[in-house]
């Protein structure tokens, strides 16, 4: 994957959640990368797969979202790239993580989106003449 604005890294665990939003992203427009837990991204990252935006579930097994923003944080190269963090709970602890943005599950497609929008440009339709 080449890095690329209007690019997204969807993280998250759920393979339903993580298709459906790959799919209204692609229709939107935007190229789409998976993964499906932190350290599965963290991989994609480092092998030079620099997004415009992460969208990051919070929940997840092996590395949650939490410890990858963490992570990246702490990474040269890595540390600017904006992350939308998605949670249909909140974590324990006084607070949510610092992040570009946040969306608590269930939320509008809408929402999602803007945020993606904000972060990475509006790229067109994939799909015109519809």
């Amino acid at each position: 994957m080449s890095p690329g604005r209007h690019r997204v890294l969807l993280v998250e665990d759920d393979a339903g959640i993580r298709e459906g939003i790959s799919e209204l992203l692609a229709f939107e427009g935007y190229e789409v990368d998976r993964a499906a837990n932190g350290a599965e991204a963290l991989d994609r990252l480092r092998d030079g797969a620099r997004p415009g935006l992460i969208v990051l579930d919070l929940v997840m097994p092996v590395m949650n979202g939490a410890q990858l923003l963490s992570r990246l944080r702490g990474e040269p190269g890595l540390a600017d790239i904006p992350v939308v963090l998605m949670t249909a709970s909140l974590p324990s602890g006084p607070r949510l993580p610092p992040a570009s943005g946040y969306l608590s599950k269930p939320f509008e497609l809408s929402e999602l989106l803007g945020l993606v929008e904000r972060h990475c440009g509006a790229p067109g339709l994939a799909i015109s003449g519809i």
